[in-house]
């Protein structure tokens, strides 16, 4: 019964929000995540070789509300899962009040209902429940109160999915059905001219879900905002973005016979630019980080975009690692900014002899996004390098070349001295493990990338020794000349300090959002 799976989340945040004052309360919910996770992996296991469905209701056909899991979804909801009970383990010594426990599982619930529904109205709805926890997650904390970014960002998502609701309702009146296999089917006899305009208004969507232009410049900063929880602004930038790169997935499955592909390709390809821009003019670390993941989503798109399986399975590998990697990254910076007391990358010095383990577990995560031989992320890209050529290789290198600059930028940290006095904090073993076990994941699937990715996807796709013998070539030189860029160029960081404070309004966003509707609908209507 799939419904167990979104069930059982429901359970834990109910049973946290009455005990949640003990701690022992929180250890049993720990259990009861990692039994979730035991029971996730025994469903993929399943998937790797049947589509799982449950039909809730006593529905025929379309009519009812079916849960299908197959591969692809299998292994998002194990992901998600498995980030969940490290964040569950890094949160439990927090003095988080019973609502963030409340909250914390309902939105794992909501992912988890997202990854298996095959139907646009409970996506759409989904979707909703989502946004509304991750709002009241901002805002909740009375100490740390944000409510102008929280109600921004609700207001904003609020536009988003009206332009998503509009798009299904006329697909529905295209096709007299929201189930997402039925849509398929049903559109293969419709006139192409006629799906353009709920493919436009359903992909501006889902654009924006995923972070690509024009929202760059403006998501980052919630994810980074100085109220958030520390887990919560981990899961926002490591998972919760990935909800809409897996609704991508879907629905260009769903409208194949109009997918723009090569639009969206260049999308990633500007967002992947802009994103490195834009995280290499900072000083805030959170917005370091956020930006970066701005970057490695237009990374992910370019692969997903390409007519190669190679490229488009690579991307998927990554989504994986880029969630794995930065979930951890996030932790540990929230660690080094209770412990330095700023957020200033400029003021953080010495972490290699303050925090040594959260120094190692940084590092590990580092060399997985970078795309360090031997670690996740060169697995991953590899693959979605490996059938490119041109100048579309060229701009896939120049994006990991700026995830270069921008991890040695981040990177300063661990030297020097500390220049200012430093709080005392009490070594909590529950976040040091938990940061411990993402950066051991990430070394882990480096050397076991190959084997792990087929095994996942259910593929039968090799590691070329000579060609990977290539891309480690490719990253030494990108590495020689980050250093050179790092030192004569991006030195005194004033190049690009004129980008900092960029920000957009609420009339600019949406204003861009219309853009973006309009450029899919010319792009799809005239390819």
């Amino acid at each position: 019964m799939l419904t167990y799976f979104v069930i059982i989340p429901v359970l834990i945040s109910v049973f946290l929000f009455v005990f949640s004052g003990a701690r022992s309360a929180r250890i049993i919910a720990a259990l009861f995540q990692s039994a979730l996770v035991a029971f996730t992996f025994y469903l993929f296991m399943i998937s790797r070789y049947e589509t799982v469905y449950t039909v809730v209701g006593e529905f025929d056909g379309f009519l009812g509300i079916i849960l299908r899991a197959d591969n692809l979804a299998a292994v998002f909801t194990l992901l998600c899962t498995f980030i969940f009970l490290l964040v569950t383990l890094y949160s439990i010594n927090e003095r988080n009040s019973r609502t963030f426990w409340f909250l914390l599982f309902l939105l794992e619930a909501s992912l988890i209902g997202l990854f298996l529904t095959r139907d646009f109205f409970n996506t759409f709805v989904l979707v909703e429940v989502g946004t509304v926890v991750v709002t009241i997650l901002l805002m909740y904390d009375r100490e740390r109160r944000n409510m102008l970014p929280g109600m921004t960002f609700l207001m904003i998502n609020i536009i988003v999915m009206q332009l998503y609701l509009f798009g299904m309702g006329y697909l529905y009146m295209l096709t007299g059905t929201l189930d997402m296999y039925g849509v398929k089917y049903a559109i293969s006899g419709i006139d192409r001219s006629n799906l353009i305009l709920p493919y436009a208004l359903i992909m501006t969507a889902i654009a924006s879900k995923c972070s690509l232009l024009p929202l760059v410049t403006w998501l980052p900063k919630v994810n980074s905002m100085p109220g958030a929880r520390s887990s919560i602004a981990a899961l926002m930038s490591g998972l919760h973005v990935k909800s809409g790169v897996y609704m991508f997935i879907r629905f260009q499955e769903v409208f194949e016979p109009i997918a723009a592909q090569e639009f969206f390709m260049i999308i990633g390809i500007i967002t992947g630019i802009a994103g490195v821009v834009l995280s290499l003019a900072q000083k805030d670390i959170k917005l370091i980080l956020a930006y970066s993941t701005i970057a490695q989503i237009g990374l992910i798109m370019i692969g997903l975009n390409m007519d190669y399986e190679y490229a488009f399975y690579g991307s998927l590998f990554h989504i994986v690692n880029h969630a794995i990697f930065k979930t951890s990254l996030f932790m540990c910076t929230s660690m080094v900014i209770m412990r330095y007391r700023t957020k200033n990358i400029d003021e953080i010095r010495g972490l290699w002899n303050t925090n040594r383990t959260v120094a190692i577990a940084t590092i590990l995560a580092i060399f997985g996004i970078v795309g360090m031989p031997l670690f996740n992320g060169s697995v991953s890209k590899y693959f979605m390098m490996g059938g490119v050529d041109g100048l579309l290789e060229w701009t896939m290198i120049i994006i990991n070349l700026g995830t270069i600059l921008i991890c040695l930028k981040y990177s300063a940290m661990f030297f020097g001295k500390p220049n200012r006095e430093l709080r005392e904090v009490t070594t909590d073993w529950c976040r040091q493990t938990a940061v411990m076990l993402f950066g051991i994941v990430c070394f882990v699937l480096g050397i076991f990338g190959e084997a792990f990715k087929n095994f996942a996807f259910n593929l039968e796709m090799h590691v070329d020794a000579l060609g990977y013998l290539e891309k480690v070539g490719v990253f030494a030189a990108s590495l020689v000349a980050g250093l050179l860029i790092t030192k004569f160029v991006l030195r005194d960081g004033k190049i690009l300090s004129s980008l900092r404070n960029l920000d957009m309004k609420f009339t600019t966003i949406c204003a861009s959002l219309g853009l973006f509707f309009a450029l899919t609908v010319i792009v799809t209507g005239i390819f």
